[in-house]
Formats: C-alpha cells, sequence, structure tokens
C-alpha cells in the first residue's frame, strides 16, 4: 500500500480522563471481540472486516457515538468505521451496538491520523466524517486543529473519486478556517449551493448538545467537498 507519511508531533486532540461505567465496560469485554479492531501495520480490508462489499463512511471523533449509532441503524446497506480516542465513548457505542443488533459498524479506540496512515488504504472510502473537533479556541492553539493541509491531503488520498468529505463545527472562527484550508485544496470541490457552507444534511443527525446550542442561538456550520481527480479537471 502506498504510504503518506505526515509526522504528528502536535496532538490534535487530549486524552481526558472520564470513567468507564459499568454497562459500557460490560459492553467493551463482550463485544470489542465482534466490532472492534485493533492497531496494527497492515491495510484493513473492508469486504472481510464487513463480509460484504458496500460503500464505507468512516467518521473520526465520534464521541458517544450516538449519531453514529443512529446513521449506521437508517443506513444498513452502508458500513460505518467509527475512531475515537475515548474509551468511555467506545464503550457507550458498543453499547447502542449491542442494544441496535447493529451489524454494519466497527470501532476503533486509537488516533484516527494513524490509522489514516496505517490501515486504511488509498480510495477505499466513500464518505469522510468530521463533526465538531476540538476548535482549540485560543488562538495560540489553532495550530492544533486537525484540519490543516497535510490532514486534508491524507484525507484526500483515502477517498474515492467523487466520495465527500463532511464537516461540521460551531464555531465559526473555525468553519471559516475549514474554508480556507479546502479552498487551497486541489483535491476537494465545494459541494455547497452557496459556498462555503452548506445546509445541513438529513443524514447528519442532531445530537443533543446540538440542539442545546441552537436553543441557545449559537451557530452550527457544515461544509461538504468531493474529492476530485485533480488530473482531470
Amino acid at each position: 500500500m502506498q504510504n503518506i507519511e505526515h509526522p504528528r508531533t502536535i496532538k490534535s486532540f487530549v486524552l481526558r480522563q472520564s470513567r468507564v461505567t459499568k454497562g459500557q465496560g460490560e459492553a467493551l469485554s463482550a463485544l470489542w471481540p465482534v466490532f472492534g479492531l485493533e492497531k496494527a501495520e497492515t491495510p484493513l480490508d473492508f469486504p472481510t472486516v464487513f463480509g460484504r462489499d458496500a460503500p464505507v463512511t468512516l467518521e473520526i471523533g465520534f464521541g458517544n457515538g450516538d449519531s453514529l449509532a443512529q446513521m449506521a441503524q437508517a443506513d444498513p446497506e452502508r458500513d460505518f468505521l467509527g475512531i475515537e480516542v475515548h474509551t468511555p465513548g467506545v464503550g457507550h457505542l458498543l453499547k447502542l451496538v449491542g442494544e441496535q443488533g447493529l451489524q454494519n459498524l466497527r470501532v476503533m479506540n486509537t488516533d484516527a491520523v494513524e490509522i489514516l496512515q496505517q490501515r486504511i488504504a488509498p480510495a477505499s472510502l466513500d464518505l469522510v466524517q468530521l463533526f465538531f473537533p476540538d476548535p482549540w479556541h485560543k488562538t495560540r492553539h489553532h495550530k492544533r486543529r486537525i484540519v490543516q493541509p497535510d490532514f486534508v491531503a491524507l484525507i484526500a488520498s483515502r477517498l474515492r473519486i467523487g466520495g465527500v468529505f463532511h464537516m461540521a463545527t460551531d464555531w465559526e472562527n473555525y468553519a471559516q478556517q475549514m474554508a480556507q484550508v479546502l479552498k487551497t485544496s486541489p483535491d476537494f470541490y465545494n459541494l455547497a449551493e452557496n459556498p462555503p457552507y452548506s445546509a445541513r444534511p438529513a443524514t447528519r443527525p442532531l445530537t443533543k448538545f446540538e440542539h442545546r446550542g441552537l436553543n441557545l442561538g449559537h451557530g452550527v456550520w457544515d461544509l461538504l467537498y468531493t474529492r476530485v481527480d485533480k488530473n482531470h479537471l
């Protein structure tokens, strides 16, 4: 597999200590062997992982997994891979997988950038979702934001031509940065009717956090871009 090397000296996330509940722990013990994927240096073969050949959506940083489980349940013809660094969130999602009998969802508990580099084959993804990443709102911390040119190039290399990169944030300053970074990428074309922002697609569920923010008058910005063949523009 052709690999793209991107040194990761600056982490875009902080591992916050939080307790795994009894239910999450039981789900991790019982369901991780079935639905969890470990770190490795070999690329994932999605037809083998899911037992079929179907479009694959990757979600980076799924939080507690409520919306990802909802998407997987709503679209059984699509396969979903969620990556999250916080173990309680992974446990919560696995609990939902068990309760809802979801067969089209797999999870990883690690750094998504390392997985993209090491375990995701080029042009193997149909959709990449990045919803409400850490905004690192202080200016001096903006360099820690995950949406940077190298990261966008890595995402592009793992998406098929015509695949979609969907981002969402409730920080307008970060939305502006996302739009600027994607605007300079030769690999993506903005799908918005009135760029740079798109209306929220019905496929992205509203989270409880987002509902609360909207009720308080906070904005949310969705950005959708399609992967283009820059050699045939």
